[in-house]
């Protein structure tokens, strides 16, 4: 977008030249004659840039800065001086001036300065945008899985990416990488070169919600002390990642939805529309259909996101990507830990298959790193994962054992019972009333994977 430059100066000529000139560097101009007619355009419009004559018909520019950085503290302000004087300078500069200008200036002098501070102006608003970012959880780098349902996502993600600035909702348990598939339109879109922002709608509290996303001004509330740009406005030429969507208090969707459909908002406490270019990505791991039905979401915010639609599959439905992932975040983990060889012993993969992972593949990220763990650097085995895990392929005790035999019914108790003790035989012949060495030829007799655990 082009940035915006206020000229302040009751000389016509030079005020109307200047905005002349910048006009053709196109720059969006705004022009006043006195201090006071400035206070309402900066109030009204944002500046990137403001050009101040020092002295005015109304008021002394010093007064004009410390007027404008009561509620402004984005834009850069360059005095205009026919008085160059040391104290002069110090003064302005104190008083929050990025730089001045000696009058007579040559218009290449000037279209410089302008040049050198708006690239300042940029500068600052990219650290901010990362210093946001920054406290954002990196993503995992890379998509693995050549499942069915994996690479149709992948297809759709392709599609939609290329599909400008239509909003997307994203749906998919806990776990499954929806920001992963957010940043993945977002990389893939023309907007990769632009700010990518998120904000999760539960994380904060709905009080604190709407100053974060649509920003405020200065004394909007109790500890607003100076106007500050909401994440909404960071994203501007980029996009906005809105996570857990299905968190978003009623009384904000209707703001939310108005930002979306037109591309304006105010800010809290603020009567100034500020316009943006964003593109908005939402994502939930609730049925937002169904809260629709009951009141809890807006169906019209609903609608508007469900323009573009990716469902993000469970890991439990992508059974060939189980084992690919399990060795990448094995791999991660060992580097991270400083093992060297760390495996995976064939013996679990038909657990890995057998287990319904609730946490998807965060869960599978997490088990992983605590295996590698418990394992020292030697191979992976049953003992080294949760219980839950090895439980997946143990018979079901809760029905009839009407068709199970007698020793499957011995083995699947044996085994459940040195799960418990994390395999020591001493307290499962204990338990089980036999002795250790009765135990032992058990295990030997029904191969179960406890036969190396003391």
């Amino acid at each position: 977008m082009a940035e915006k430059i206020l000229i302040i100066e009751d000389d016509t000529t030079i005020r109307e030249t200047l905005a002349e000139v910048l006009e053709k560097q196109h720059y969006i101009i705004h022009q006043a004659a006195d201090g006071a007619q400035a206070l309402k355009l900066i109030k009204k419009h944002n500046s990137d840039l403001i050009l101040l004559d020092l002295r005015l018909p109304d008021m002394h520019g010093l007064e004009v800065i410390t007027k404008i950085r009561e509620f402004d503290h984005h834009a850069l302000i360059v005095v205009m001086t026919a008085y160059p004087e040391i104290r002069t300078a110090v003064s302005v500069l104190k008083a929050g001036a990025y730089d001045y200008i000696n009058k007579p200036f040559e218009l290449e002098e000037m279209k410089e300065l302008v040049r050198r501070s708006l690239e300042t102006q940029q500068l600052r608003t990219e650290v901010e945008r990362l210093r946001i970012s920054a406290a954002q959880p990196a993503p995992i780098e890379g998509f693995i899985g050549d499942s069915p349902p994996f690479l149709e996502m992948l297809e759709i993600i392709r599609k939609v990416a290329a599909a400008g600035r239509v909003p997307v909702l994203i749906r998919g348990e806990s776990g499954t990488g929806k920001e992963r598939v957010a940043q993945s339109i977002h990389n893939l879109s023309q907007r990769a070169d632009g700010p990518w922002v998120t904000l999760n709608c539960s994380a904060i509290s709905e009080g604190l919600l709407e100053s974060e996303m649509f920003g405020h001004e200065k004394w909007a509330f109790t500890d607003a002390k100076t106007r500050k740009r909401g994440l909404l406005e960071l994203a501007d030429g980029g996009t906005l990642f809105l996570d857990e969507i299905g968190d978003l208090a009623l009384s904000l969707q209707p703001k939310l939805l108005r930002a979306i459909e037109t591309q304006i908002f105010r800010r809290v406490g603020g009567q100034q529309e500020v316009h943006v270019d964003v593109r908005f990505v939402a994502a939930t791991h609730r049925n937002l259909e169904a809260m629709v039905q009951v009141g809890a979401f807006r169906q019209d915010l609903y609608y508007r996101l469900n323009v573009a639609t990716i469902d993000v599959p469970n890991l439990r439905s992508r059974q060939d990507d189980i084992l690919p992932l399990a060795h990448h975040f094995l791999k991660q983990a060992a580097i991270t830990i400083g093992i060297h060889n760390a495996q995976l012993d064939p013996s679990v993969y038909k657990l890995f298959k057998a287990y319904a992972w609730p946490g998807n593949v965060r869960g599978l990220r997490n088990v992983m790193e605590r295996a590698l763990i418990l394992s020292g650097g030697a191979p992976i085995i049953a003992t080294h994962l949760p219980k839950e895990i090895i439980a997946s392929t143990l018979p079901k005790t809760s029905g009839s054992f009407e068709y199970l035999t007698l020793a499957e019914v011995e083995k699947s108790h044996i085994q459940r019972v040195l799960m418990t003790n994390d395999g020591n035989k001493s307290q499962t012949a204990k338990q089980l009333g036999i002795t250790r060495l009765t135990l032992r030829n058990k295990i030997k007799q029904y191969a179960l994977d406890f036969d190396d655990v003391n």
